[in-house]
């Protein structure tokens, strides 16, 4: 488990866990809000199976007290830098907190580690709330994009 001690609005808990034999179901069936797809999939079991499946990308499951809210995975470029990637929070859980603790969580935790140079990340253009909780965490737009998205950095 991975936790700043940090919790949402309700007061819960937000930490990050391992995706296991006990939670990769409920992390696959996080889902976003309908008007969210053109940004991110339809369901978290795509970021689980680039994860299993490619070797680059690491799922962890987003919990607030005991029950998954979320899916966000992170790995490390070949360039050295650490990348967040595939965050997915359910769209009954949106609007309390749990992103902004989930995004602090895994920023403060990637950053300990002695070769985190940068943190990277990106999004789409169009995703004004996802461009405000990345910059209220201090990341900030490069002149880089990958694909259509907006890829944002951080240097801890």
């Amino acid at each position: 488990m991975i936790s700043l001690g940090l919790s949402d609005r309700a007061g819960r808990r937000v930490a990050l866990h391992e995706v296991s034999d006990e939670n990769w179901r409920s992390v696959a069936d996080v889902a976003p809000l309908d008007d969210q797809r053109r940004y991110v999939p339809a369901l978290a079991a795509r970021y689980l199976l680039l994860s299993a499946r490619e070797g680059v990308w690491h799922s962890l499951a987003v919990c607030a007290d005991d029950t998954v809210v979320g899916h966000l995975m992170w790995g490390r470029d070949e360039d050295g830098s650490y990348w967040i990637g595939g965050m997915l929070i359910d769209g009954t859980e949106q609007g309390k907190g749990v992103g902004g603790a989930a995004v602090r969580t895994v920023v403060q935790w990637l950053s300990r580690r002695e070769d985190c140079r940068e943190l990277r990340l990106s999004y789409h253009p169009d995703n004004a709330v996802a461009a405000g909780l990345y910059a209220s965490v201090g990341f900030r737009p490069t002149a880089e994009v990958s694909g259509d998205e907006v890829v944002a950095s951080l240097t801890p």
